[in-house]
């Protein structure tokens, strides 16, 4: 069995966020392999599903971002679930918006959840990194993160959901490297440079 959670912020007011995309991933991925419906649990939402045969706990907790690792702490620690079968979809600033990389263990890069999920945790457990762009300046991340997505944006997003999802049994099966590559293949991110990435974002562009 293994764990994949979203992170995000819960409620309609952040629904539709840059920092609610792991809650979109889990979203498509319930969609994508029939889960079951959703649940109140370990202070999540929760579905419980399969993944090629292989057990998989959905969580999307209900902590808000900065709290997630009670939430998937706990889990982890009632079916005795080690950090490497823990996958964690999260957006990134410090990555082009559309591009996706697998990471295991690692700091917290200033991502408050990632560092709430390492001190219940420790390092080790799995990073589905989700890019969304840095603004540019400081002040702005958290306007940024905490801003809609733009309806322009849907170009690289949609398609970044739908390939996580497809890819998945990859990722079940312990293979990253393979997953990530494949989330690229199917899902090109666009084709401009980090500063690039930075201006548009600052002006609300995709």
């Amino acid at each position: 069995m293994i764990i994949i959670a979203g992170l995000g912020n819960p409620g309609p007011k952040y629904e539709k966020n840059r920092h609610n995309i792991g809650f979109m991933a889990v979203d498509e991925i319930a969609r994508r392999w029939r889960f079951g419906p959703e649940r109140a649990k370990f202070q999540s939402v929760v579905r419980d599903g399969e993944v090629e045969g292989t057990k998989v706990l959905l969580m999307k907790p209900q902590t808000f971002m900065n709290e997630s690792g009670r939430a998937v702490g706990e889990a982890a620690r009632f079916y005795k679930i080690k950090p490497s079968d823990v996958i964690v979809f999260h957006d990134e600033i410090d990555l082009a918006p559309g591009r996706f990389r697998m990471k295991t263990g690692g700091g917290a890069a200033g991502q408050n959840g990632i560092r709430s999920l390492i001190s219940h945790l420790g390092a080790d457990f799995r990073r589905g990194r989700m890019g969304v762009g840095h603004p540019g300046e400081s002040h702005l991340v958290m306007p940024h993160v905490l801003g809609d997505f733009h309806k322009a944006e849907m170009a690289w997003l949609d398609p970044m959901l739908t390939a996580i999802a497809d890819a998945l049994p990859f990722a079940v099966a312990g293979e990253d490297e393979r997953f990530q590559g494949e989330v690229m293949r199917l899902a090109p991110a666009p084709k401009f440079s980090p500063r690039q990435a930075a201006e548009k974002a600052a002006r609300g562009e995709s």
